[in-house]
C-alpha cells in the first residue's frame, strides 16, 4: 500500500514538472512573469489637476463651462452662454480613477467581460488593476499652496513664443505703432494627452503661422508704416497664463520683451477658432470687435478690403452681432482687464455661440476642422495685416494678390500637429529641431520646468515651442549666414540668432527679433529651485482672480488586466495541498518503516 502511494506521488509531482516546463523555461525574470500574468491596457488618464481652492477632477463633450472662463471676462454679463452644450465637468473632483481606452484596449476589455459573463460559475475572474496614483492625494497635498511647499506638484506653464516682421531696431530712436497678432498654441481636455483642440486654438494657430509665411515672402517691409509683431500664448486654457505673464514683462520690461512697448500697442487682432468656417462651399468668419474707436474701425474696413480683393464670393467676413455681451473668451480679454481701452478683434468661425461642439474636448481632433477654412482665414489676416501696416491707402489689387497662404504648408502644419502619423516627427518640424517625443501630439500645456528664463534651455522648452520660435526666427529675418557648426557660440553679431541648431548638429545664423516668453502663473515666484504663492495684491485684479494652476507628481501610469481565482477554488486549492502534505508524511513513515523492517529481516 505505501508503495503504490508513494509511486502515485511521484507520478503527480512528474506530471506536474511536465505541464509547468515549457512555460518555465520562457520565465527567466519577474517581467517574464508579469507578462504572463498581466495584460497591459494602453489608453489616457485622467491627471489629477490643483488650484489654490483644492482638486479638480481632470482636465463628453465640452467638458468645460458654459463660459469658459468667465472669471477673467471685462463686462458683467459672465452668465452668458458662448458654449451652451458645457457642462463643466472637467472641473468636478472625482475620488476614482478615470481612463480613456485606445481601440485596442476596448477589445481587451470587452472580451474580458463577455468572459466573465459567460464564465459565471468558473472558479476565475478576469479583473482590471489602476496604478494612477497621484503624489498629491499620497501626500495629502491638496490645493497648490501646500503641494508646492511639500514639492509633490509643478505649476503649469511653459514658454509662449514671439516674433516681429520685419526685426525690430533696438538702437532706433523712432519707433512704429505696434499691430500685434495673436494666437494661442494650448487647448485642455478631460484626458491630459489627449488635448489636441484642432478647432480651438490650433486653427488659429496655423492660420497666424501661414500668415507670417505668406507676409515673409513680401518686398519692401521694411517701408511699413507700422511694426508687425506675432505673439503665441501658451496656457491660455488655464486662466490666461501666457497672455497674463507677457502683460507683466511687459510692464517690467524684462529681456524677455525687450523691442516692445505696451504703449505703442495700436492694435490687438487675436486669430482664435478658424476651421469650421465652411458652409457649403463658403467660408464665412466673424470679426468680434471691442469697444467702437478710429483703431477698430480701420481694421474692420482693412478686413472688408482684404475680403475684395479675392475676388470670390467664397469667403465672407462680418462683424458679430451686436447683441453679444462683447468679445467671446480669448486672449484680448487680458489685455481688456490691464487697459480698457485696448483696441482688437477676434477672428473667428462663429458668431454667437461657438461652432465648435467639442471646445475643450478630447473629440476636437483633426476631424473637426477644415483645411480650405484654415486656409481662407489666413489669407484674409495677412492681407489685412499688410493693408494695416501699409503707408500706402491705395493698395492695388494685384499686390494684395501676390499675398497668398500655401497650402502645402497648412496641410503639413494639420499633420503635425494634429495627426499621430506623422506627428511632431514629419518632415516640416524634423527640419527645425530634433524632437524629444515621437508619440501622438498632445497640445496641452504641461509642467514649468527649471527657473524662467528669456533664453531657457532647450531641454525645458516643449517641441511645439521650439518649432515655433525657429520656424518664426526664420521667417522674420532679413539675412541668412552661412551655415555653420556650433553656430549658437559662433553668431557674430549681438542680434543675431542661431536657428535649425538642433535638426542636424549645425544650425543658420540669422538677424531676426524672435524670442521665448515665460508662461505661468503671475502669483508665483521661482527662487532657490522652490516655487511660492505670491500673496494676492489688491492692485492686480486678474492677479486677484489667477486660480494657481498646478499638477500633480505621479509614478508609472497604467492599467492592466489579470485573472484572480474564486475564494472557494482558494480553499480547495489550500485543502487539497494539505491532504498531499499529510498524505506525503503518512507514506515516508509507512515506506521508513517498511524499509526499516526489511532490513532487519535481511
Amino acid at each position: 500500500m505505501a508503495c503504490k502511494l508513494l509511486c502515485f506521488l511521484l507520478w503527480l509531482m512528474a506530471q506536474l514538472y511536465l505541464s509547468l516546463s515549457g512555460e518555465m523555461n520562457s520565465l527567466e525574470s519577474v517581467p517574464d512573469l508579469e507578462k504572463l500574468m498581466y495584460v497591459a491596457v494602453d489608453g489616457y488618464p485622467c491627471v489629477r489637476l490643483l488650484n489654490l481652492s483644492g482638486e479638480i477632477g481632470c482636465s463628453n463633450f465640452s467638458p468645460v463651462e458654459k463660459f469658459p472662463q468667465a472669471e477673467f471676462a471685462p463686462y458683467r454679463n459672465v452668465h452668458y452662454e458662448w458654449n451652451p452644450i458645457g457642462n463643466g465637468i472637467m472641473l468636478n473632483a472625482y475620488n476614482f480613477p478615470v481612463f480613456l481606452l485606445s481601440q485596442n484596449s476596448t477589445s481587451i476589455l470587452r472580451e474580458a467581460a463577455v468572459k466573465n459573463e459567460e464564465a459565471e460559475k468558473s472558479y476565475t475572474t478576469d479583473v482590471a488593476e489602476f496604478n494612477l496614483v497621484m503624489q498629491t492625494t499620497k501626500a495629502g497635498t491638496h490645493d497648490s499652496k501646500s503641494c508646492l511647499k511639500e514639492g509633490t506638484c509643478l505649476p503649469l506653464g511653459g514658454y509662449s513664443v514671439w516674433s516681429s516682421l520685419p526685426p525690430i531696431n533696438i538702437s532706433s530712436t523712432q519707433s512704429k505703432p505696434i499691430i500685434l497678432l495673436v494666437a494661442s498654441m494650448d487647448s485642455a481636455s478631460f484626458f491630459r494627452d489627449k488635448s489636441l483642440g484642432a478647432d480651438s486654438p490650433i486653427s488659429g494657430l496655423i492660420a497666424l503661422v501661414a500668415a507670417v509665411d505668406a507676409l515673409s515672402r513680401v518686398d519692401g517691409l521694411g517701408d511699413l508704416n507700422k511694426q508687425l509683431v506675432f505673439l503665441i500664448f501658451t496656457g491660455e486654457a488655464w486662466g490666461y497664463l501666457g497672455s497674463r505673464r507677457f502683460l507683466l514683462e511687459l510692464d517690467l520690461q524684462t529681456d524677455a520683451v525687450t523691442g516692445l512697448n505696451s504703449t505703442l500697442i495700436d492694435m490687438v487682432m487675436e486669430v482664435g477658432s478658424v476651421g469650421k468656417g465652411s458652409s457649403e462651399g463658403v467660408n464665412t468668419f466673424y470679426a468680434h470687435a471691442t469697444m467702437a474707436s478710429s483703431a477698430t474701425n480701420q481694421t474692420m474696413a482693412a478686413l472688408q478690403r482684404a475680403q475684395d480683393s479675392l475676388n470670390s464670393e467664397d469667403v465672407k467676413i462680418l462683424p458679430a452681432n451686436s447683441s453679444n455681451p462683447g468679445i467671446p473668451p480669448s486672449s484680448l480679454m487680458a489685455f481688456l482687464k490691464k487697459n480698457t481701452t485696448t483696441a482688437g478683434i477676434v477672428f473667428d468661425d462663429f458668431n454667437t455661440v461657438f461652432a465648435n461642439k467639442f471646445y475643450h474636448s478630447h473629440l476636437d481632433d483633426l476631424s473637426n476642422v477644415n483645411s480650405s477654412s484654415i486656409e481662407a482665414a489666413s489669407t484674409i489676416i495677412a492681407r489685412t495685416l499688410y493693408i494695416l501696416a501699409s503707408k500706402d491707402t491705395n493698395i492695388s489689387n494685384s499686390t494684395l494678390a501676390a499675398i497668398n497662404t500655401n497650402v502645402s504648408l497648412v496641410e503639413e502644419l494639420l499633420g503635425c500637429l494634429l495627426s499621430c502619423e506623422p506627428g511632431l516627427s514629419c518632415d516640416l518640424v524634423k527640419n527645425y529641431i530634433r524632437p524629444t517625443t515621437t508619440s501622438c501630439p498632445s497640445n496641452y500645456v504641461g509642467v514649468f520646468l527649471g527657473e524662467p528664463s528669456s533664453a531657457p534651455y532647450p531641454g525645458t522648452v516643449n517641441d511645439v515651442s521650439r518649432f515655433l520660435w525657429n520656424f518664426l526666427a526664420e521667417k522674420t529675418a532679413i539675412s541668412k549666414g552661412d551655415v555653420i557648426s556650433s553656430c549658437k557660440q559662433n553668431c557674430s553679431q549681438k542680434d543675431q540668432l542661431c536657428v535649425r541648431e538642433k535638426a542636424d548638429g549645425k544650425g543658420v545664423c540669422v538677424t531676426s527679433t524672435t524670442r521665448y516668453v515665460p508662461a505661468y502663473s503671475t502669483r508665483l515666484k521661482y527662487e532657490s529651485g522652490i516655487w511660492d504663492v505670491l500673496p494676492a495684491d489688491s492692485s492686480d485684479p486678474m492677479g486677484m482672480l489667477d486660480p494657481v494652476w498646478t499638477e500633480s507628481f505621479w509614478d508609472v501610469i497604467g492599467l492592466r488586466v489579470y485573472t484572480v481565482q474564486d475564494t472557494g477554488y482558494d480553499h480547495l486549492v489550500l485543502a487539497g495541498g494539505i491532504a498531499v502534505t499529510v498524505s506525503a508524511y503518512v507514506a515516508i513513515v509507512v515506506a521508513r518503516a517498511f524499509i526499516t523492517k526489511a532490513l532487519k529481516r535481511d
